[in-house]
């Protein structure tokens, strides 16, 4: 028996033991790794995904034709490309995170204390980031890079339907840590497709620091359920868009067109449309005019679907359910709305607590919205759609948290990080009892 191969150990718990071992020795040494070191890394893995772009595309054409021989829809295959401008923008988000700060060992907050004691904080790794997630295969990159720069060690386990393209991928990455004298071991890709290997993994805190699931709800909700290694998640995302009696119109247009229809399987797509009634027999025509052509389905309240009825633009009534659904299609719900409050109440009562936007050139009420409404990102006249660590400059995200500990919205470097408190004497002794 081969036992520098884990998975000729036989039973998922010995697989996970041998990974898990192997990572945690790797995030010992990725801790203390200079950040020059974890930069020259980034940078060759970048270059390696450029090399072997021939060798991805055709790793990656063995998962999309097995994955249309397993009939996926059109929209899960989409997510399942490496197209040339997937791999480019893998090479970006790697040249981003090198070229972000490095927040391992950074000390903040630092104070002098009666004592004469000075008090701070230091940043400092995780250490071994599970990494779950269903058919985007560019997450392979996006979640090892994080880890990598942030000192951590990444145990990644991909869906089936992208095997191929994440062992390829995670090759890259192992043999730029190499290269560079890192630990090729704090990155693994998990190979084999037994979904027992998941249910081990995220119940073993004796080798992992923390599990990120990133896919479809039922995903997350099992491993929410079972998992006895702390989560950094999100279930749903719910996004709204408020057009206020305040708003440019056509600003209104560009958004609420931008955060549906620019892509619909995000999770930070706009879900429902939420119209204040002062504008809304003159924005509603406007913007439904675009959803028609663009074939987005409109299921609305009863009075949007009498002012769209008198423009001549068709639409179904919304049931209860509609209000608090994740499309991820070419449907949006659409809903006429008395004020901010009532706004405000909708979003609350339905909402995910993930990405939600207002468009006003009322300065209060923008800064009221933020305030109130509890989503991990709330914007003022922007898109949806920037709901995302590359476009809030973190190089990319680990994923979305909708969580209030630890880590809440894209999840950066920062976020694959903890403090630990540092101090600094001259000898003190403490006096007081």
């Amino acid at each position: 028996m081969n036992h520098s191969d884990p998975y000729a150990l036989g039973s998922p718990q010995a697989v996970i033991d041998a990974i898990g071992a192997r990572a945690r020795q790797a995030a010992r040494l990725l801790a203390k790794a200079h950040t020059d070191k974890k930069n020259k890394a980034l940078r060759l893995a970048a270059d390696l995904l450029l090399q072997e772009r021939a060798a991805l595309e055709k790793a990656n054409a063995l998962d999309l034709s097995a994955a249309r021989e397993a009939g996926l829809n059109e929209a899960a295959i989409d997510r399942l490309k490496l197209s040339a401008p997937v791999i480019d923008s893998m090479c970006k988000g790697l040249e981003q995170v090198a070229s972000l700060a490095d927040p391992v060992g950074s000390i903040s907050a630092l104070t002098r204390q009666p004592s004469g004691i000075e008090v701070g904080r230091m940043r400092v790794p995780l250490g071994v980031i599970g990494i779950i997630y269903e058919s985007r295969p560019n997450v392979t990159i996006d979640a090892a890079a994080l880890c990598i720069k942030s000192g951590n060690a990444a145990i990644l386990r991909g869906g089936s339907e992208a095997l191929h393209s994440n062992q390829a991928l995670a090759a890259c990455m192992r043999q730029a840590l190499a290269s560079v004298g890192l630990p090729a071991d704090a990155v693994q890709a998990i190979e084999q497709p037994d979904r027992a290997l998941v249910g081990v993994l995220i119940q073993s805190p004796q080798w992992v620091d923390v599990i990120v699931p990133r896919g479809g709800k039922s995903l997350i909700e099992r491993i929410s359920r079972e998992a006895k290694v702390p989560t950094i998640k999100h279930l749903d995302g719910i996004c709204h868009v408020f057009v206020d009696r305040d708003a440019d119109l056509t600003m209104a247009t560009r958004i609420a067109d931008n955060a549906k229809t620019q892509r619909y399987s995000p999770c930070n797509t706009m879900e429902t449309l939420l119209v204040d009634t002062p504008i809304a027999r003159e924005f509603l025509p406007m913007i439904a005019a675009i959803y028609r052509d663009k074939h987005v389905e409109m299921r609305v309240d009863e009075s949007t679907a009498q002012i769209l009825g008198d423009a001549g633009i068709a639409c179904v009534r919304a049931c209860e359910q509609d209000w608090s659904t994740e499309y991820l299609a070419a449907i949006v719900s659409i809903r006429s709305v008395d004020g901010i409050d009532e706004a405000i109440q909708h979003i609350q009562r339905y909402g995910s607590q993930h990405t939600d936007a207002i468009v006003t050139n009322h300065h209060l009420k923008a800064m009221r919205f933020i305030r109130e409404v509890d989503s991990a990102s709330v914007m003022i006249n922007a898109s949806t759609r920037f709901a995302d660590g590359f476009e809030f400059g973190l190089g990319a995200e680990i994923g979305i948290s909708t969580d209030k500990l630890h880590a809440r919205g894209p999840v950066g470097l920062e976020g694959l990080t903890s403090q630990k408190y540092v101090v600094f004497g001259h000898g003190e002794i403490r006096q007081s009892t």
